[in-house]
């Protein structure tokens, strides 16, 4: 359903472009937001909420229809999904937290979720919506570095938020001033060591996840430009890219619970 009438760069720019607002001069406008810092990707926002809404639906019904006997289909997933974080909680986080586990069970699934949308064809929705008047939309939000990013700098906030509720102001200035060289000469050094350590912790966490679900993105793309041949490469890459999207998820959320690890561990 490759749109007709344009070049694959127009084709392929066109799909890449945000639904965006921003305010200029005093007023609220949509899709002239280039260069301006405060523009809203609409679509990415619109998209991560109503994908997290899907995941509390699904799993507050499970939580009021489970049963303790034979569990149906639905309710033997979900239980298997969160078995499978869990214990991935236990084997890797060695503290005392009730939120962690819930946490990392938010990202996998919210993460599995928005990665899933790679796999509508790309023309689809925005067609759809084009008929509404919207003229662009992308339904990937984790194909937007804003979005990841976004989700990056969270987790690097708990990190910090525990590091200092664990080991207090002076125990974490000690740990960015002392290590790993514990002799007070070597403070400069070992301050630009643990903050470059620090800083890499929100940018691994949303640069992975970005790039390769844009790639993944692209490439349904240039599928999608192939005409009448589009349909079974999309099957092909998607049955390959269905690996990918489990697989991002489950390393957001395992990095995760090591950086809140790291942030309850005494030195």
């Amino acid at each position: 359903m490759a749109a007709t009438g344009h070049t694959a760069s127009e084709y392929i720019g066109h799909h890449l472009q945000n639904l965006t607002v921003c305010k200029a001069d005093g007023e609220w406008i949509w899709n002239h937001c280039d260069g301006n810092f405060f523009a809203l990707n609409v679509d990415s926002m619109l998209f991560a909420v109503l994908l997290g809404l899907v995941f509390l639906i699904i799993f507050g019904r499970m939580a009021r229809n489970a049963t303790a006997g034979v569990p149906g289909r639905f309710q033997t997933v979900i239980e298997i999904v969160t078995e499978f974080v869990d214990q991935s909680v236990r084997e890797t986080f060695h503290g005392k937290s009730h939120v962690i586990a819930p946490l990392a069970l938010t990202l996998f699934c919210w993460i599995f979720l928005m990665n899933l949308m790679d796999l509508i064809p790309v023309d689809w929705l925005p067609w759809t919506a084009g008929l509404a008047g919207v003229p662009y939309l992308r339904v990937v939000p984790t194909a937007d570095v804003n979005v990841t990013f976004a989700m990056g700098i969270s987790v690097f906030l708990l990190t910090l938020f525990y590091s200092v509720k664990i080991k207090g102001i002076g125990g974490f200035t000690k740990e960015l001033t002392l290590t790993p060289f514990n002799h007070w000469a070597a403070i400069p050094f070992n301050l630009v060591l643990e903050s470059v350590s620090l800083l890499a912790k929100p940018l691994s966490l949303s640069l992975r996840l970005f790039g390769n679900l844009y790639a993944g993105e692209l490439i349904f793309m240039l599928i999608a430009l192939t005409g009448l041949y589009q349909i079974p490469m999309h099957l092909a890459w998607a049955g390959f890219h269905v690996l990918i999207i489990i697989l991002q998820a489950f390393i957001f959320m395992m990095l995760t619970i090591v950086y809140l690890s790291q942030a309850h561990e005494h030195h």
